[in-house]
């Protein structure tokens, strides 16, 4: 393939960043972050390399689960704005070279959305069914709820037609049932109006619970054989009405392991979601840095699927707007990321889970964060950051729950971080405090400051998107003698790159052989003016400081690019 011809799939060497409006930037001082804000950063953005923002959920709602909860799935919230100002954010996001994608949530709505007031109406009602509903006593499910502090279980009695409705999340999101057709035209519908609009795709939230099994079962078996046959009828929707005006995307929040994650991209026909956040790998690579032993975040990698479609794609990440979750390592395991990252229990959700921003869980050491996002963005895949990650905020752990992650952005040291003129009482949520407030980290300060991780990620960015060796590639793991290297090699066509990374404090120096290319063959280091060559037995010595890194390009005659 050319590599001009990259540009259809997009998103395979793309840097998304994700926005949560609420937080970002209030431009009319009411406390409250809003599309106008967002639009005067837009170039900012641009400047860092970012060239698709993934915008959370901006919709109505009585926003018990960070407007998760949606009362008007077609709606802009007003704090946020109106549908003129999407369509301006939309605008000049694309004038700048950047497409949006926004959050689908097809697995439940708020319940106050009046689809589900319906539902209550009375057990014959039309939208009875838009929702999941039981008359037989559920017992006791409290280890299925996503929520264990706040929730008993995954059933909440509504004594108002004395039946249980079912809810993996909150009790005030009830579950739709995606095995009614009705649900299904619904949520059709509610693609192709924000496709209309412009927006260049979705992120699919919670997609496992949309789809289960026992959703499904007995229902409409007459019109899907099996869930993802659901998924295939989405993706088919997404590239008819997104035809002519570009690739339009689904990117899907599926927390499970790689082998199950295969089903969701829908095997090799790739007719599912375009793309799937890769929980199983983040997770091995927190026990990787904790351990200082590159072996489990090798060991995932390695175990990623090697049948898939060309058009899908892992995105990679290293914290979210939720918390960082656990849940595929081994109980031991999980005990030694929380031990080394999460060392009270104020820094802990639900026992399970970090709510922590990673400059908190590496004490802030410069060197470590900056390994950490090279490390991200050299990964094979597509690099996903959470607003403020380019800055180095870290979190406010006196804001309840996952939310400790979700404060204002930090645009300067003036009042509120430069966010909001309102007072501080106003504000969505509350300031970070501490050695991260804006006094000490914001995004003013860095953009003067060559040597800042804002420096370094626009950096990163850039050559990221001049290698398409990492988003395209096949990967290798390189053999070497220290375990707390990770060594890799990615290949696309004639392009290749080896990256080193050393996750331990002390320095080291990395033999690496590559009998496959030829003696003298130079490696061009892309994010420093060191470069090596292969010796006679094919190998060069590369040095690595404690927390080094390097990006070697493998200098090929013909090559058009500039190293």
């Amino acid at each position: 393939m050319r590599i001009t011809e990259t540009a259809d799939l997009w998103y395979k060497n793309a840097v998304v960043y994700c926005i949560d409006l609420e937080t970002y930037l209030d431009s009319d001082g009411d406390g409250i972050g809003d599309l106008h804000g967002l639009t005067q950063r837009i170039d900012y953005l641009a400047e860092i390399g970012v060239n698709c923002i993934w915008l959370m959920p901006f919709y109505p709602s009585p926003r018990r689960d960070n407007g998760y909860d949606i009362a008007d799935f077609y709606g802009v919230d007003s704090r946020h704005g109106n549908h003129g100002d999407f369509v301006e954010l939309v605008r000049l996001a694309h004038d700048r070279g950047i497409r949006v994608i926004v959050d689908l949530v097809i697995n439940h709505t708020s319940d106050q959305h009046p689809w589900f007031r319906k539902s209550r109406a009375s057990t014959k009602n039309p939208y009875r069914d838009y929702y999941v509903w039981r008359s037989e006593e559920p017992g006791d499910t409290s280890d299925e709820t996503m929520f264990p502090e706040s929730e008993g279980g995954i059933w909440t009695f509504d004594d108002k037609t004395d039946e249980w409705y079912l809810h993996h999340f909150l009790h005030t999101q009830p579950d739709l049932n995606t095995a009614n057709p009705a649900v299904r035209d619904e949520i059709a519908k509610i693609m192709g109006f924000w496709l209309q609009v412009g927006v260049d795709g979705f992120r699919v939230d919670a997609v496992p619970f949309a789809i289960n099994q026992s959703t499904f079962e007995g229902r409409d078996e007459h019109d899907l054989d099996e869930p993802h046959d659901y998924l295939r009828a989405l993706r088919a929707f997404l590239q008819r009405r997104s035809s002519g005006h570009g690739s339009a995307i689904m990117l899907g929040e599926v927390n499970l392991p790689h082998d199950e994650q295969v089903t969701f991209f829908g095997g090799e026909d790739g007719d599912q979601l375009t793309m799937q956040f890769d929980f199983f790998t983040n997770q091995r690579l927190f026990l990787a840095l904790a351990r200082q032993d590159a072996a489990p975040l090798a060991d995932a990698l390695a175990s990623r699927p090697q049948n898939l479609n060309v058009e899908t794609q892992y995105a990679n990440f290293l914290r979210n707007h939720d918390e960082l979750t656990l849940d595929l390592l081994e109980e031991h395991e999980s005990q030694e990321v929380l031990d080394a990252f999460a060392p009270k229990e104020e820094h802990r959700f639900a026992g399970r889970g970090i709510r922590r921003r990673l400059p908190g869980m590496f004490e802030g050491d410069p060197r470590r964060l900056k390994m950490a996002y090279s490390l991200l963005f050299s990964l094979p895949g597509t690099p996903v950051l959470f607003y403020g990650e380019e800055i180095g905020m870290g979190e406010n752990l006196e804001v309840p729950g996952r939310e400790a992650v979700r404060t204002p952005m930090q645009w300067s040291d003036a009042k509120n971080g430069g966010f909001s003129p309102a007072k501080p009482s106003q504000l969505a949520r509350a300031v970070a405090e501490g050695p991260y407030a804006p006094e000490h980290i914001n995004a003013a300060e860095a953009r003067r400051d060559q040597d800042s991780l804002l420096h370094h990620v626009t950096r990163l960015a850039k050559r990221y998107r001049e290698s398409p060796e990492i988003g395209w590639g096949t990967f290798e793991v390189l053999e070497q003698e220290h375990d707390q290297v990770m060594a890799h090699r990615v290949t696309w066509e004639e392009r290749s790159m080896v990256l080193l990374h050393n996750l331990g404090s002390e320095p080291v120096t990395v033999s690496v052989a590559l009998k496959d290319e030829e003696v003298g063959a130079e490696l061009i280091d892309l994010l420093d003016e060191v470069s090596c060559a292969l010796d006679s037995d094919h190998a060069a010595e590369v040095p690595l400081e404690g927390y080094g890194y390097r990006w070697l390009r493998i200098r090929r005659d013909g090559d058009p690019r500039l190293v």
